[in-house]
């Protein structure tokens, strides 16, 4: 009889496993003194003859201890789970590393009216103002963290930064956009000089050149301004410069003595370069009186001194060598010029041009506290980011307490830079050591209230991930004591993991009791009690917050444990249903093992490593890649043209996690194919996983071998970034080279991004037909039929809209059942439109929207059946508890319609939500919770006309003292 994996995968019940947001197993491995040798695929990969139940298990290197990255491939066929299984005990959640409010909308709203005042223009200075707003948008930038929407937090750096009060800050605010958009990834990346102009297709809020010289903080950058007029005379900081330098000494009458030479100089002329030098030159001095002064312990050269004159005589630096410039700004700094100070400040700045550059010149510049020198020095380390914190130089600067104080005597030291600066390190390596010193330095510019809370609450994140838990539970309880509730969950883990168990179940205990009843909190004391407690907590948190993973996994582990495999899938799989991670697909991966359902652990292991080609499985011992390739023995191999049939079957069944998989498989064929590359990002995004999808979109433009191909990748990337005019720009440049499906594609898709009049539709339908004319594969010309489909609808043409969508089906673009129904629907048809979208439910696998979509087409029963179906496979989904809501207000039962709202409100605040939940307080009569709800919408999307005139008609019957 032949003996089953499940047999062996029931062996290998361990305590010990994994640890943080991998799933690990413990550090043992499977004996292969019982294991069959035979690698055939259609055997079992492991032919056990031991206990059930036998823990003690050796590993190919030994031991338990040692690592398994680099064993043998022969050793590892016939123990494929040589860490046994993933642990229960070891899949703890990672403490957050940023702010979560314990109430989010009523935070947002507190932000929103915080901008508001700070907004009005009496508030202080322009200076001060400015400041305040910059800190009010970093700090919603803070707040809507835990949404992890990249576009909010784009836009409000963007607003941070069009805010920014002074240079600094615009330059640090600039590459923080720029390192948003992880330019650093493109080959070769396009890295401008500080004061080189920028491309008309860069995002203008990124110009180098308006971030160091823009006195405003205008959307046009200096480089597309009109020039100039020609001025009449050169500008000038002094009334005594004359437009043409007059000959060397001829009207001069003071001589300044250097050594051996004398240098002839206009003392009217030097006297107006400052204070002192008038003072000494025509004050009570001695000097006043004299022809010739000795100027030999001045600390300055006679070619220096010329230097000057000609200066203080036409104004300019034009000719003068780097060395001679330094000179003048000692100089200027030495008798307070400045004018001479703040032109060779801006020479010098002009001169960074690369980081060698910049490492020569901010020593000159902070030694003399030339800003805008620093600045542009400073701008190169951070448009360098994240591989400049690992030049030595640089982090001295950067990370010390020394180079700290000297970037704040130059004006350059702040909570933005070094805000920017701990994020980048912490996305690199959390426990660095550089990771610890930049938030040292962020927790010392942190000023009192949500900065300090931030900073506080970082340091014990990381030192709770260094292992130094005394350490941590100090940080968290200073953030804690800041007034940031969330740290004590930091606290109680560190408590936790220093042995003090209880004294964390209480803590965690006494958040409930005091603040109500919140999915993370539930969660958290899951950790500290067992059984049916641990159970009820864990089924809490799912119910409060559907998409905290842990409970999740910890649950399909125990279903694991009790030899319940598909049930432990099924459980998995909820998540993965609508949040996609590499730790709950690495899981789902073991269980499928566990069937010897080798293929579709092999498709989870694809996916997975798309999303992170540098995941490591089993507590860092065995590389995720190396894992496939064992895998791949005991499977059957697809070629290229394989590999496309699965892809169009993958795709025309909406099975995303699958088509990923395939296209995974495809690169490992054709690792340049940049084609791949962009289908495999468009999946990604599908996923919702957008930084993954960008880094696919930026090798997709790397391994581009054309320039017309590269543009549209280009394009994209903008697009996706939220700078539509310059993607539009880069397809149209991208059309003047060569014609192509892709480039007419992008423009269409650029233009339909608003709200089109007739006109602008069929323009559009012109350029998707003219896509379809070009020469590209069925998976693309589906979604442009399906694209032309939507168009033609809204501009009510509804029999050419029906066409489309059947030579969309026709060519396997499953989603057109979706745009088919539609029509059928608007003309009147509901039965065939119900039956169109069943059509989708039956084909697609990932069939929530379309539950959602059909629930639009049949009875008020049917309707919330579906809704409900919708819900259980993506809780995200805001339109089902909407349309609950809504039935629940139509039957008078308007406290259970908010609640039904503030369900969904509390784990995933939502525009639409909290607009309709604000619109049901406001039919109650109750404006505060009105405003409330309409400010935290307000701070989602600021310039939502419903949801405005809705607060205005709020603040006009509310308590002014409550607003």
């Amino acid at each position: 009889m032949q003996n089953h994996f499940l047999t062996t995968l029931r062996s290998l019940k361990l305590i010990d496993g994994c640890k943080g947001t991998q799933v690990y197993a413990a550090n043992s491995a499977v004996s292969n003194s019982n294991a069959s040798s035979s690698s055939s695929s259609d055997k079992p990969l492991l032919r056990p003859t031991f206990s059930l139940r036998n823990k003690s298990i050796q590993g190919c290197n030994g031991g338990g201890g040692g690592g398994l990255h680099h064993c043998p491939s022969y050793l590892l066929l016939d123990s494929l789970l040589p860490f046994g299984l993933p642990s229960a005990d070891r899949i703890d959640p990672p403490v957050d590393p940023f702010l979560r409010p314990v109430d989010p909308v009523s935070a947002l709203s507190d932000s929103f009216r915080r901008l508001s005042s700070a907004s009005d223009a009496n508030s202080g200075t322009g200076a001060e103002r400015l400041l305040l707003l910059c800190d009010l948008y970093l700090e919603q930038h803070s707040l809507l963290r835990p949404l992890a929407d990249p576009k909010l937090l784009r836009r409000t750096l963007r607003s941070a930064r069009l805010h920014a009060p002074d240079t600094h800050h615009r330059v640090v605010l600039s590459a923080w956009l720029r390192f948003e958009r992880r330019e650093d990834q493109l080959f070769p990346s396009s890295f401008p000089a500080p004061l080189s102009a920028c491309t008309t297709t860069s995002p203008s809020l990124e110009c180098p050149r308006a971030a160091l010289l823009s006195t405003s903080n205008d959307l046009l950058c200096p480089c597309r301004r009109p020039p100039p007029e020609p001025s009449p005379s050169p500008s000038s900081s002094s009334p005594s410069f004359r437009r043409h330098e007059p000959e060397e000494g001829a009207d001069a009458d003071v001589w300044f003595c250097i050594g051996d030479d004398e240098v002839p100089c206009v003392r009217s002329n030097i006297a107006a370069l400052s204070q002192p030098l008038s003072t000494l030159l025509c004050g009570g001095f001695a000097e006043a009186q004299r022809e010739r002064i000795s100027f030999t312990h001045n600390g300055i050269s006679a070619r220096g001194m010329k230097a000057v004159d000609i200066f203080s005589r036409t104004g300019r630096l034009d000719e003068f060598p780097p060395d001679t410039v330094l000179e003048l700004l000692a100089f200027a700094n030495k008798f307070c010029c400045e004018g001479l100070k703040s032109a060779c400040d801006l020479k010098l700045a002009y001169l960074v041009r690369s980081l060698d550059d910049a490492l020569l010149l901010v020593e000159y510049g902070l030694e003399e506290m030339a800003y805008l020198l620093v600045a542009a020095c400073l701008q190169v380390f951070l448009r360098m980011l994240p591989k400049s914190l690992g030049d030595p130089e640089i982090t001295r600067l950067l990370c010390t307490q020394e180079g700290r104080e000297r970037l704040d005597a130059a004006g350059h030291a702040s909570f933005v830079l070094y805000h920017l600066l701990s994020q980048v390190a912490m996305e690199e390596d959390m426990k660095s050591n550089t990771t610890v010193m930049l938030l040292e330095r962020l927790a010392e510019s942190a000023a009192p209230g949500w900065q300090k809370q931030l900073a506080l609450h970082q340091l014990g994140c990381v030192m709770l991930e260094r292992g130094e838990y005394k350490d941590a539970q100090r940080w968290f309880q200073a953030a804690a004591s800041a007034g940031h509730v969330y740290s004590q969950v930091g606290v109680a883990r560190a408590k936790f993991k220093k042995g003090h168990k209880y004294s964390a179940y209480k803590l965690a205990s006494g958040l409930i009791d005091e603040h109500g009843h919140v999915g993370w909190m539930h969660q958290e004391r899951s950790l500290y009690c067992i059984g049916k407690e641990k159970m009820a907590d864990l089924r809490m948190a799912t119910r409060l917050d559907p998409t905290l993973a842990y409970p999740y996994k910890f649950r399909a582990i125990a279903l694991m444990e009790d030899d319940k495999v598909g049930a432990a899938i099924a459980e998995i799989s909820k998540i993965i249903g609508f949040k996609v991670s590499t730790d709950c697909l690495e899981l789902r991966a073991w269980f499928l093992l566990a069937l010897e359902d080798y293929e579709g652990a092999l498709q989870d292991l694809r996916a997975l490593m798309t999303l992170n080609p540098d995941y490591m499985m089993f507590h860092g011992k065995l590389h995720g890649d190396q894992m496939i390739d064992i895998l791949q023995q005991h499977v059957k191999l697809w070629d290229m043209a394989d590999c496309w049939m699965q892809l169009y079957d993958r795709w025309s069944a909406v099975d995303d996690i699958g088509s990923l998989a395939v296209v995974h498989q495809m690169l490992a064929k054709e690792p340049m194919n940049s084609s791949l590359r962009f289908r495999q990002s468009l999946l990604l995004l599908r996923l919702n996983c957008q930084k993954a999808a960008m880094h696919s979109l930026r090798l997709a433009r790397n391994h581009s071998t054309h320039e017309h191909e590269r543009l549209i990748y280009e394009g994209w990337i903008l697009y996706d970034t939220g700078h539509r005019d310059e993607a539009l720009a880069k397809s149209e440049e991208s059309l003047s080279l060569q014609r192509s499906f892709e480039a007419f594609f992008l423009k269409a898709y650029a233009l339909a991004d608003s709200s089109l009049d007739p006109t602008s539709s069929s323009y559009v339908i012109q350029l998707l037909e003219q896509a379809n004319s070009c020469a590209s594969d069925n998976l693309r010309k589906g979604q442009a039929h399906n694209n032309m489909g939507s168009i033609y609808v809204d501009c009510d043409m509804l029999d050419e809209a029906a066409e489309c969508y059947l030579k969309a089906l026709g060519i396997k673009h499953t989603r057109a059942h979706q745009g088919l129904a539609r029509v059928y629907y608007l003309k009147n048809q509901k039965k065939a439109a119900y039956d169109e979208m069943t059509k989708l439910i039956e084909k697609a696998k990932n069939n929530a929207s379309a539950y959602e979509k059909r629930s639009e087409y049949c009875d008020r029963d049917m309707a919330k059946s579906d809704l409900n179906m919708a819900t259980r496979l993506d809780p995200l989904r805001t339109y089902p508890y909407r349309y609950r809501a809504a039935v629940l207000m139509d039957d008078h039962k308007e406290q259970d319609a908010i609640a039904e709202l503030s369900g969904a409100i509390a784990f995933k605040p939502d525009l639409q939500l909290l607009h309709l939940r604000a619109a049901f307080y406001d039919s109650i009569g109750d404006s505060e919770s009105t405003s409330r709800d309409c400010e935290a919408a307000l701070c989602l999307d600021p310039t939502h006309s419903d949801t405005l005139d809705l607060y205005k008609k709020a603040l006009g019957t509310a308590d002014p003292q409550s607003t």
